[in-house]
């Protein structure tokens, strides 16, 4: 029972399965699809949701201040590694899975089942945190245009201010999950489109802010010194990289 919990398949039988007629997918994404669907894993939450916690900080972490910039600097290291070694594990097993087919080659059927439910448990943790920041901005806009969204609408149960749940972000996991069953063709031309728009908003926003820069904001440039920075690296990594860095070749 013990070997069979941690038996291991080779590289040969994991290129032979995929490649059988019943288990082979269409290959149907471009480079630009793909080069899509990484920017728009990379720019998402790290940046529109958390990058104020990041810098304000929390009870639990301190915040980096302007320091916010070499927290960015540090995770994109991080991030960096981390691409080159699924870039490695990705030409020695060229197929869909991600961590979960690295896994069953060189650890085993029961770690490999261990992680791939570790990646679902994931996913559905990160699109919790990008849902609910969507949701927070969507209630923000409709508050500039003069509507509101009633307590009971925008915020979960439990709690003294505890609502019934919170719909807006509910509604965009559905309408992206319907997306997603339509076809990966036409999600991944919906991610190029999303891709664009926020290229486009981080290029206005630069245009527009940069006049606006007053260097006096950034004395002190590191107020909780290096752990304020190392802190909002943790923050920005491990949000952003949900997206990015979990999925692997696997896209």
């Amino acid at each position: 029972m013990i070997r069979r919990l941690f038996q291991t398949k080779s590289i040969e039988q994991i290129l032979s399965d995929a490649d059988h007629p019943d288990h082979r997918l269409k290959k149907t994404l471009t480079a630009w699809d793909l080069t899509a669907l990484g920017i728009g894993a990379i720019i998402g939450t790290g940046i529109f949701v958390l990058i104020g916690t990041a810098i304000v900080g929390d009870a639990h972490r301190p915040g980096a201040g302007p320091g916010i910039i070499l927290s960015f600097v540090l995770s994109g290291l991080t991030c960096a590694l981390a691409a080159l070694c699924y870039a490695e594990f990705s030409t020695m097993i060229p197929v869909a899975g991600s961590a979960y087919t690295y896994s069953y080659a060189t650890l085993g059927e029961f770690l490999a089942w261990i992680t791939g439910w570790n990646l679902i448990l994931e996913y559905g943790v990160a699109c919790v945190a990008v849902a609910i920041g969507w949701s927070g901005y969507f209630n923000k806009l409709l508050s500039l245009a003069g509507l509101e969204l009633p307590h009971w609408a925008t915020h979960p149960p439990g709690g003294p201010d505890g609502g019934v749940a919170n719909f807006p972000a509910a509604i965009i996991v559905l309408l992206v999950t319907i997306i997603l069953v339509i076809g990966i063709k036409e999600s991944a031309r919906a991610t190029g489109i999303i891709v664009c728009l926020k290229l486009a908003v981080i290029l206005f926003f630069i245009a527009v802010g940069t006049p606006a820069v007053n260097a006096d904001n950034w004395t002190p440039f590191m107020p909780q010194g290096f752990a304020g920075v190392g802190a909002a690296a943790a923050i920005v990594l491990a949000k952003s990289s949900d997206g990015c860095l979990a999925t692997g070749p696997c896209g």
